[in-house]
């Protein structure tokens, strides 16, 4: 794994938070605990802050990333689960949030509590998905609201079992 100070600024890393070997963790950044950074994953935090709360998935080869100047952060609540090769670039997640596998998501979006975005969505910079929405596409759009009970059982139900595997991986390091 590569823990990176960059301009003065050395990522923090929470209590029981995994780390892949070939993961990337640069400067401004502040992870939670009971988290999990997989594989060719890089949270890059050069040119401002990068936030991520706790029992946080990010996984293999996915991008974090932000932008120079106001609103240029990245911040992203607790329970959120981050599917393989997304790119969040200067952006904001809710809390109990999905974002599938192959998502962008562009500078100033919001994600807000409870929603999920679809595998390879294209979500615009400065996009406001609401609560406990689902949104897909090229570019993304609403699809339709989905209920409190779903998102327990299938994004909560997620990030449980992503604690687990990054305590199964920190055990047997």
């Amino acid at each position: 794994m590569v823990i990176r100070t960059i301009n003065g600024k050395t990522p923090q890393i929470g209590e029981r938070t995994f780390v892949a070997e070939t993961a990337a963790v640069l400067g401004d950044v502040v992870i939670g605990e009971d988290c999990s950074v997989w594989y060719s994953a890089v949270v890059r935090g050069d040119v401002n802050s990068i936030e991520i709360g706790d029992r946080v998935s990010v996984q293999d080869g996915t991008v974090i990333h932000v932008s120079g100047g106001e609103g240029g952060r990245v911040h992203i609540a607790s329970d959120v689960v981050i599917g393989h090769n997304a790119t969040l670039h200067a952006c904001t997640v809710g809390n109990h949030c999905l974002v599938g596998m192959g998502s962008t998501i562009l500078d100033g979006a919001v994600i807000s509590d409870g929603s999920m975005v679809a595998a390879h969505a294209l979500v615009l910079g400065r996009t406001v998905i609401g609560p406990n929405e689902l949104w897909g596409g090229v570019p993304a759009k609403f699809i339709k609201k989905i209920t409190p009970e779903f998102v327990a059982r299938s994004i909560d139900n997620g990030v449980q079992s992503y604690v687990e595997w990054a305590r199964i991986y920190r055990e047997q390091e």
